[in-house]
């Protein structure tokens, strides 16, 4: 086949995924790009960044988009996740709804609006089947088409892995014409640092309660790769001095602990050994410093 003709049978889109906090948008995600590029956790806004990961075949190259979670922003943090949300209604060539059984369809009217004047088809997926009945399905598959008539309604678990085939066919079907927009090998578009902030994120979402793992972000402060090892030296930025001895622990138990967990992660994720060092640094306020937000990669007006 010559290069021409490969080109024209060849398809490439982007396929953005939007919803509510804590509807199960990363675990679809990761279910449909077939690598853990996303964080998963049960608390609500574990994903701040838009993160693209990619899949490739011979013929089709499907670029998906995770987004955060659409919440109205209580401070600039905040507005610059919302921003990185509603920045996946413009580019999509196919936009990905994500709602699940236990959410009102009226939840954030003021982001649906966004979605009825979106151009490209959107498929509505009712997520978290398994927690509900036949007749409430159907009761709540009908109360979204009066919401939304123009959807295509797809109910799946993604936990359960249910449906998600269909889904991963139906998004093929509806994928353009075009050359592929990254490399053929590329599985994302975010370098190896970002994962390595997001596992450590993670950990610390999963080791501490309350306010703590919102008011923390990673920076990778070094990052030196060899042939059979990567060290790493990354900084753990909290908001306040008490925080800094929370995120410490009693004789930096605390620490260690999410340090180990993060450094298994990495080594499955990297298949590398990993060295890495955590340090704990406070920046007062930093969710509203300009400064900083940019600094560690948020996106602002």
């Amino acid at each position: 086949m010559t290069e021409e003709k490969k080109e024209q049978t060849h398809r490439s889109g982007f396929v953005n995924i939007v919803g509510n906090p804590n509807v199960g948008k990363s675990t679809l995600m990761n279910l449909l790009v077939g690598e853990r590029v996303s964080i998963i956790t049960s608390k609500a806004q574990t994903t701040r960044h838009r993160i693209m990961g990619i899949v490739n075949t011979p013929e089709l190259q499907i670029v998906y988009s995770d987004t955060p979670g659409v919440l109205r922003p209580n401070y600039k943090l905040q507005e610059s996740m919302l921003e990185f949300s509603e920045s996946a209604l413009g580019d999509a060539d196919v936009l990905l709804y994500v709602t699940d059984t236990v959410e009102t369809a009226d939840k954030n009217e003021f982001f649906l609006e966004r979605v009825r004047g979106v151009k490209c088809p959107v498929l509505l997926l009712i997520n978290k089947v398994d927690l509900t009945t036949q007749a409430e399905l159907e009761a709540l598959v009908e109360r979204w088409h009066q919401e939304l008539p123009e959807v295509e309604i797809i109910p799946l678990s993604a936990l359960n892995n249910f449906n998600v085939q269909p889904l991963k066919k139906r998004i093929e079907s509806l994928i353009p014409p075009s050359p592929p927009y990254f490399e053929k090998d590329a599985l994302t578009d975010k370098p190896a640092r970002f994962f390595v902030t997001e596992i450590i994120r993670e950990k610390i979402l999963l080791y501490y309660q309350k306010e703590i793992p919102y008011s923390v972000e990673v920076v990778v402060e070094s990052f030196k790769e060899e042939d059979e090892r990567i060290h790493i030296q990354a900084l753990i930025v909290v908001e306040r001095d008490s925080q800094k001895g929370i995120i410490i622990g009693h004789r930096g138990v605390a620490i260690k602990k999410v340090g180990t967990m993060a450094r298994r992660d990495m080594e499955r994720f990297f298949e590398k050994k990993i060295f890495l060092e955590l340090y704990v640094k406070v920046e007062p306020d930093w969710r509203n410093r300009d400064n900083l937000l940019r600094r560690f990669g948020y996106k602002l007006d």
